[in-house]
Parts: C-alpha cells; sequence; structure tokens
C-alpha cells in the first residue's frame, strides 16, 4: 500500500444540468467509512428538498477496493452508485467520497441516461477537484558527532525529514519526523556520512497520516 498519495484538498462542488434535472455532485475527503457516510449525512442535511443523494467513496489509496462503499439511494439498481465509484477507482485520487445530489426536473433519464448522468457528474468533479497529497510518516531519533552536524542538516533538506527536538550536550541528538518511504534512504545516507558511527533508530513514538495542500486540481 501507498504511503502517500493525492487527496481532496477540501470540499469541492460541480453542478450540472440533463434534460432539466439538476446533478450536484459534492466531493470531500473520507479516510474511513464513518468519515463517508458523515459527508452523505452532512449534504443530505444540507439539500434535503432534494430527489436522490446517491454516493460512493473509496478509503484507502487510489484504485484500492479494501474499504469501499456505494447506494443508489432510490435511483434503479445500478444507475447510481456503481457509476459513481467506477468514476472514483479510475479518478487518481484517494481517501475520497462523492454524493450526487439530483433535483428531478420532470424528464425520465431511462437507466442509460441515468448512469452516465451520475457518473458524469463525479468524472466531472474530478476534473476540477482541488488536490493535497497524505503522507504518511515515521519517528526517530538521531545522535551524532559535532562534526556531522553540518552534513546531516543538509540530509534533512533531501530526506524530507522535519526536526522535531534537538539537544546539544556531549553530541548532538534529534528527534524527527519523516515520511515512511525515506526512512531506508535516509538510514543509509546517514551511515555514509557519518562513516557508520551514527543510526537511525525508529522511535516506538506512533507513526501517522498528515495531508499536506498542493493547490492543484486533479490532472486525471
Amino acid at each position: 500500500m501507498s504511503s502517500r498519495y493525492p487527496v481532496p484538498a477540501h470540499r469541492h462542488r460541480v453542478e450540472q444540468e440533463v434534460r432539466r434535472s439538476r446533478f450536484i455532485a459534492t466531493l470531500d475527503r473520507a479516510a474511513t467509512a464513518d468519515e463517508a457516510h458523515a459527508v452523505v449525512r452532512a449534504v443530505s442535511a444540507e439539500l434535503p428538498d432534494a430527489t436522490h443523494h446517491c454516493w460512493a467513496f473509496v478509503a484507502g489509496p487510489p484504485g484500492s477496493t479494501l474499504a469501499i462503499g456505494m447506494s443508489d439511494a432510490g435511483e434503479p439498481h445500478g444507475t447510481a452508485g456503481r457509476p459513481m465509484l467506477t468514476a472514483l477507482l479510475h479518478g487518481g485520487v484517494g481517501d475520497v467520497v462523492a454524493v450526487v445530489t439530483r433535483y428531478y426536473g420532470g424528464t425520465k433519464l431511462g437507466t442509460g441516461g441515468l448512469a452516465r448522468a451520475y457518473g458524469g457528474a463525479v468524472q466531472e468533479a474530478l476534473a476540477s477537484l482541488p488536490l493535497a497529497e497524505k503522507v504518511t510518516y515515521a519517528h526517530a531519533t538521531l545522535a551524532a558527532d559535532y562534526a556531522a552536524v553540518s552534513a546531516l542538516q543538509q540530509l534533512f533538506a533531501a530526506h524530507e525529514v522535519e526536526v522535531l527536538a534537538d539537544a546539544y550536550a556531549a553530541d548532538v541528538r534529534w528527534r524527527l519526523r519523516l515520511p515512511v518511504e525515506r526512512v531506508d534512504a535516509f538510514r543509509a545516507a546517514v551511515l555514509d556520512v557519518t562513516r557508520g558511527r551514527s543510526v537511525v533508530q525508529l522511535s516506538d513514538e506512533e507513526s501517522g497520516s498528515q495531508a499536506r495542500t498542493g493547490g492543484t486540481p486533479n490532472p486525471a
């Protein structure tokens, strides 16, 4: 499973009209099924007079099917949730929930028309979705001689290492945070520049994930 991937930067909404029916697609971040259902409830409460609130979510990396869900919410079976989920799975974004709210315009679209409208609404919203990057971090400690400080600080920048705390005594000690995928390369670089005299020790501190906003639309 990837330790970093694009996620929605914030709630995003796109509206389109298909044969007088309004389709309002709301996309938001959801790392769990509970978070996805909370977004569905919030949108339903915000737009209580709508005909349908259909939804789908992918709670995990882009394209992952380990934690997914969907609902036609009263539309004919397979005409809303499934095409919405398909759009999300191919959208290149993780931890995402989509709610497509429909206001019926008086003209029936048929099963094919509904599927195209619901799937298309999600695709259109994905195309302009502002993105952030979800990064999973590890925590580590490092001690080194003063002579190695300058070289190690250059490694910090090169490997996206954040210094959480430092202490200067007989040697220099740092408490660090860095992306999980950088750990092996950073450890090897530290051994190289210190000629094996310093070792990166992963700490027992719980690793976590954080979304870093990039502010760019989804290129998918």
